[in-house]
């Protein structure tokens, strides 16, 4: 049987996958099982922050799975703590828990929020605010907390007390927040819906209503921390500082991890036993992460994001039939005008690139940080052709 004859027997199909097997990847190409080549626009949706199989990454993965790869999260290991470090002097955080995924991330930022209400002695206040069209995550919670009814429809009762705001209406923001308000969870910019960024005043008015009522503050920056937009995380755009933020995609470089840190009193609220990971933190995934992470700030790969996004936005914006193009850094979005959108991205696999289609007319970019100008031009030769 072939690799795609197996896939439709064997695995249960929750993506659309597309008839193409993938067997190597090498920087900012991925190569078929024909041997095809392919310019990677997507990054497995910003989770090779690097590029596929980065020298650096996969010389701390293979020398630390000769090590130690695995063991239980009650007993000390070397890599978590120099990794947390590594995050919280990088971030302005003070300590992080580690997950598998950013859904699991946030799983966790939303548990620490809501624990955090009882130990102040607020047990009523459980409601947790999320913008429409967000997207935090395919677990029950993570699926309520994103404002989109398509992915939640199907799973329903879902969890109670999740309330939602239009992204970036500070009118609708201010009105839903009250008394029962625990936590304010919001993207720095929304990436699944079409790469929207965060108004300066949206984001300062949910920092506002967190202090005034006692509730946290969380960002989601799983897509958009470690230099996806241009600085090293999205809240250093807007000089607005979270409570608690949670990481995940380019963290491992491409090897599974996520992260939930916090700081300040929401930094101590769990205890042993409130929340776990089984395989939360393990050697092996702190490892790449570790390695990943102090490439992206010491290779000068945000300000490469910084410069090579605003290059890739001034290029699509030649492309015929463009309405809008969004985004910060390598964190980008071209809307047309028609209905076209997924007709490009398959016309484009076909020449050989690698872009994602959100919906019929928005088209989705987020290359590795370590692209060039010269694959930007490549990449808009391939679409306008």
């Amino acid at each position: 049987m072939t690799t795609i004859e197996l896939d439709n027997q064997y695995v249960m199909h929750t993506y659309g996958r597309l008839p193409v097997v993938f067997v190597r990847g090498e920087g900012c190409f991925v190569y078929d099982a024909d041997g095809r080549e392919y310019l990677d626009f997507v990054a497995g949706i910003a989770v090779n922050g690097l590029g596929h199989c980065h020298p650096k990454v996969v010389e701390a993965i293979c020398k630390q799975a000769g090590i130690l790869m695995h063991t239980s999260n009650l007993y000390h290991t070397t890599p978590q703590p120099r990794l947390a470090k590594l995050l919280v002097d990088a971030s302005g955080m003070s300590k992080a828990f580690f997950c598998n995924s950013g859904a699991e991330a946030n799983e966790a930022a939303m548990k620490l929020a809501r624990k955090a209400t009882k130990v102040a002695g607020h047990p009523e206040k459980t409601e947790i605010i999320s913008a429409e069209g967000s997207f935090h995550g395919r677990t029950l919670a993570a699926i309520t907390a994103t404002g989109q009814p398509k992915y939640q429809k199907a799973f329903t009762p879902l969890p109670p007390d999740f309330k939602y705001v239009p992204y970036n209406d500070i009118d609708a923001l201010r009105a839903t927040a009250g008394e029962k308000t625990c936590a304010i969870l919001m993207e720095p910019v929304q990436g699944e819906s079409g790469v929207h960024p965060a108004t300066q005043q949206f984001l300062q008015t949910a920092r506002d209503l967190c202090n005034e009522l006692g509730a946290a503050l969380i960002f989601d920056e799983v897509q958009t921390g470690l230099g996806r937009t241009g600085k090293l995380f999205g809240f250093q755009h807007y000089g607005v500082v979270p409570d608690i933020m949670t990481l995940a995609k380019t963290l491992g470089g491409g090897f599974p991890i996520g992260a939930c840190l916090a700081k300040g009193k929401y930094a101590d609220v769990f205890e042993p036993g409130d929340h776990a990971s089984t395989f939360g933190g393990n050697p092996l995934a702190c490892a790449a992460a570790i390695a990943c992470v102090t490439e992206i700030i010491e290779g000068g790969w945000v300000e490469n994001s910084n410069k090579v996004g605003a290059y890739l936005v001034e290029r699509l914006k030649t492309l015929p039939g463009i309405k809008e193009v969004r985004g910060m850094g390598l964190m980008v979005a071209a809307e047309f005008t028609e209905p076209i959108a997924k007709s490009i991205a398959a016309k484009a696999l076909d020449k050989g690139l690698i872009v994602n289609a959100i919906g019929e007319n928005v088209l989705r970019f987020v290359p590795p940080l370590i692209v060039t100008r010269e694959l930007v031009d490549r990449a808009i030769a391939i679409i306008e052709y």
